[in-house]
């Protein structure tokens, strides 16, 4: 008898337990954001998409067409200056950084100035406008803090205390779903967001990469961001391209790194008397010379350059000066503090650096575009495990699965030992001084 009444003892305990709005409610919550981030992440690859074409079909028609950027450009970054000023404060750059700043913060306050839902729309909006502009930027990056953003809205709305890990977790299904690469999401989140592993996070990770995938999936399709190919070293030249790409696109992504982390200083002091007023002159600078590079280039460096990296890992060769023209104009995109990532371009610059060393060098321009991919961006984010997994993901590659491990590895080391600050990391510690000083002065004027 006692036996029995403790059996159903505790069958109506479970029940009550699995019947509990309370219980419930904050997964619920949790999986409808994840879910939301996928769905948005495809909605604003196809507004970024339309954005490219329409700025191409305008600059592309009518006799004197190809002037067109002189005037769109810097009026685009101009405007989208103004707006990430006034409306989006803190939507600027990439988002990462604002993403791994959040992360840092106790107060909830100063978390929200750099992560809300208001900013995840501005930076959508105006990530949108660049593109339209012909800006030199990509959608990945500021993805990541929409994914963050939307997961900060769902630890209040749910109740729910581990908002470092869903910041994490946010991150991660922003990545995964924004190049349809849900292990180098997970990788992101390891290496990149929180440089540590975090045993506590890893089920909100893993479940909101799944779930924000499969809503990419059912919208989308399966894909391979840059299709599939299956290029190999064969030959003793081959495997020189690993030592050339790695070297080569480590120090180059140090140098861009480095370069971005001095000029923002440089840049903020020079605009702290004037802020709005500078950086407006700032960004229609930057748009004007962006507009020049594009015209030059005969309009290649306009965009993410998806399809010149595309194309460079189909064996396509590319201009032998594209990938300076591309880092030049995805440099001064990023300082003009238009909002925009710089994740589609680095690989653009990567492709390109690898297209010239392997047109140099006799080898084949499908594996060289790929290993100067995996150098240059190990080298720019200082994150070999992301790079190598993100371009094995990318690109399908199962054959060279070894030398682009090699490579991201030797662009790291090359670059760590030129540039000893990570970027994104030194970019981070902008949004913790400003978030922390904002509410400092909140306060004192309050008291």
């Amino acid at each position: 008898m006692p036996v029995l009444y403790r059996k159903s003892r505790l069958l109506r305990r479970s029940r009550v337990l699995w019947g509990s709005l309370t219980l419930w409610r904050p997964r619920l919550i949790f999986w409808c954001g994840a879910l939301a981030i996928g769905i948005i992440s495809v909605g604003f690859a196809k507004l970024a998409d339309l954005a490219q074409k329409a700025f191409a079909a305008t600059t592309a028609s009518g006799q004197w067409s190809y002037l067109l950027p002189l005037v769109i450009t810097p009026l685009g970054f101009t405007l989208s200056a103004y707006l990430a000023i006034t409306l989006f404060p803190n939507s600027q750059g990439s988002g990462i950084p604002q993403a791994i700043a959040a992360r840092h913060l106790r107060e909830e306050e100063d978390r929200t100035r750099l992560l809300s839902l208001r900013l995840a729309f501005g930076k959508i909006l105006l990530t949108v406008l660049g593109l339209f502009s012909g800006a030199s930027i990509g959608r990945e990056g500021p993805t990541v803090q929409v994914g963050a953003s939307i997961m900060l809205a769902v630890a209040r709305f749910g109740g729910m205390a581990q908002a470092r890990g869903l910041i994490l977790a946010g991150s991660a299904a922003g990545i995964a779903a924004a190049f349809n690469t849900p292990l180098a999401g997970i990788v992101f989140a390891i290496e990149e967001m929180s440089r540590t592993y975090e045993s506590r996070a890893n089920g909100l990770v893993l479940t909101a990469v799944i779930l924000s995938g499969l809503a990419a999936l059912g919208l989308a399709g399966s894909y391979n961001y840059f299709g599939t190919t299956s290029v190999a070293p064969t030959t003793i030249r081959d495997w020189e391209l690993v030592l050339v790409c790695g070297i080569g696109g480590g120090a180059l992504g140090a140098v861009f790194s480095g370069l971005a982390l001095h000029m923002g200083q440089h840049v903020r002091r020079w605009a702290h008397p004037q802020p709005l007023r500078r950086m407006m002159m700032l960004a229609t600078a930057c748009g004007l010379a962006i507009a020049i590079i594009g015209i030059m280039s005969d309009g290649s460096t306009f965009g993410t350059g998806y399809e010149q990296a595309k194309g460079a890992v189909e064996g396509q060769e590319l201009p032998l000066l594209f990938f300076a023209e591309k880092l030049l104009a995805s440099f001064l995109s990023m300082i003009s503090g238009i909002p925009g990532g710089i994740f589609a371009p680095s690989l653009a610059v990567g492709a390109g650096f690898g297209s010239t060393v392997g047109t140099l060098m006799g080898s084949g321009i499908a594996l060289a575009a790929i290993l100067g991919m995996a150098g240059y961006f190990s080298g720019v984010v200082q994150a070999p495990m992301t790079a190598f997994v993100i371009i094995l993901e990318m690109t399908g590659d199962h054959q060279a699965v070894i030398p682009i491990m090699a490579v991201s590895m030797i662009g790291y080391i090359t670059s760590r030992i030129l540039s000893r600050e990570p970027l994104y990391h030194g970019l981070s510690r902008v949004f913790i001084a400003a978030a922390i000083g904002a509410r400092c002065a909140k306060e004192l004027s309050e008291g």
